[in-house]
């Protein structure tokens, strides 16, 4: 309500909020995403690869991929930091200097090890596409803030539709050295001029009055700062490690299965291209019913989505789960941003937000990591499904606890009154 007097009056709605050229930058953001996030998608693809040409097992073969997303991690909270102080140039610029190196000096490694130090370069590159460029994007919006965010972190599963057909494309034609010289040669070319398109910044009267709005909405929930900023980093956490099983492994699981690599690229691209889909659809949804239901209605659909994996590994069952999983868990991350510029200090927007997304990159980059090493114990995946499964849990607890907690909190204020 607060928030409604305050747009009406011209505050969150006023200068370039919810403007024209807000949803122009909104267009650039999901581009830049979409090319910067390449690193969190080439090494999944890469994964059976990687094990063969460095002879090493699934577990091992999936170091790469942790090295990139700690690097994505807290890349994105160092760039978020950034992004606070400087604006979203900066991180874009350096986060394409990254990418180029660590893409190049990749194709050039000769052994697991050297592969995964870049990786972590990669990784460090990747996150200015994602957790900077979703907290520049939550402060050019007010009345559509949802669906911005969504929009932004649509950059990320548009890169998972897009990246992996390209490169299991040149893989198989170049060899998977020139196909990471080439992305190394490409990544900046594009970058660089969007990237300089976002100098512009918002006044400082907007951040004012945007502080006014959160300032309230902490007020009626009744938790400090900092309590909240934990509970949305474990929740973010144990999301991502119910959601790394089947993005990091579904390549692998194909291949396993007898259905090929080939087989395993398309399903994961549909998998990431619903996520969009989910991803726009939740952010809309968000925008009436709140992003903390939204929140629980995703967490409980993934969680359906990861039991029906245990029960079918058909080649049409896996399209169609793997359709349903993209579709249920694309809108989950997003929201986590949405409850932080809707409760926390814009100004803090960059830090805040990165700190948690960054706990969602930790739970994917674990996530995979441990389902690796779970097959190499058991010679299966289905116990990494389960396991995905009780981490869900964790998270559908904690996000209902934080949605329901203010309603109990001023009910019994009501009967002590």
């Amino acid at each position: 309500m607060f928030e409604k007097r305050m747009t009406a009056a011209g505050g969150s709605g006023s200068g370039d909020v919810d403007s024209g050229y807000a949803w122009w930058r909104l267009v650039l953001t999901l581009i830049l995403g979409t090319v910067a996030c390449v690193g969190n998608w080439s090494v999944v693809v890469l994964l059976p690869t990687l094990q063969v040409e460095f002879d090493t097992v699934r577990g091992g073969a999936s170091l790469p991929y942790t090295c990139t997303m700690l690097g994505f991690a807290f890349g994105g909270v160092v760039m978020g930091r950034l992004a606070d102080r400087v604006g979203i140039v900066v991180p874009v610029l350096i986060g394409a200097f990254l990418l180029c190196v660590g893409y190049i000096l990749a194709a050039l490694t000769t052994n697991i090890w050297q592969f995964a130090a870049f990786s972590l370069v990669i990784g460090l590159g990747s996150a200015a596409g994602f957790a900077p460029l979703i907290s520049d994007l939550s402060l050019w919006f007010s009345r559509h803030r949802a669906l911005a965010v969504a929009f932004a972190a649509s950059g990320s599963y548009l890169s998972g539709a897009v990246w992996p057909m390209a490169i299991e494309h040149f893989q198989t034609t170049q060899g998977w050295r020139a196909t990471h010289v080439g992305i190394g040669i490409f990544i900046p070319l594009v970058m660089v001029p969007i990237g300089l398109l976002l100098k512009r910044r918002l006044q400082t009267l907007t951040y004012v009055q945007a502080e006014a709005v959160t300032e309230a909405a902490r007020n009626e929930l009744g938790l400090s700062p900092n309590a909240l900023q934990v509970v949305l980093v474990v929740a973010g956490f144990a999301c991502c490690m119910a959601m790394s099983m089947p993005q990091v492994h579904i390549v692998a699981y194909c291949g396993d299965l007898g259905y090929g690599v080939a087989v395993g690229t398309q399903i994961i691209a549909l998998m990431l291209g619903l996520g969009v889909v989910s991803r726009l659809a939740s952010g809309a949804v968000a925008d009436r019913i709140g992003a903390g239901p939204m929140l629980i209605l995703g967490s409980s659909m993934q969680a359906a989505a990861l039991l029906l994996y245990l029960s079918f590994n058909s080649k049409p069952s896996l399209y169609v789960i793997s359709g349903l999983f993209g579709l249920f868990q694309g809108g989950i991350v997003p929201m986590y941003a949405v409850i932080i510029r809707k409760y926390l200090p814009p100004r803090e927007a960059g830090i805040r937000i990165s700190l948690v997304l960054m706990a969602t990159v930790l739970g994917m980059a674990c996530g995979g990591l441990a389902a690796g090493y779970i097959f190499d114990a058991t010679g299966s995946y289905r116990l990494a499904f389960l396991h995905g499964f009780l981490w869900n849990c964790v998270n559908l607890a904690l996000v209902s606890w934080l949605i329901l907690w203010p309603r109990l909190r001023r009910r019994q204020q009501a009967m002590a009154t």
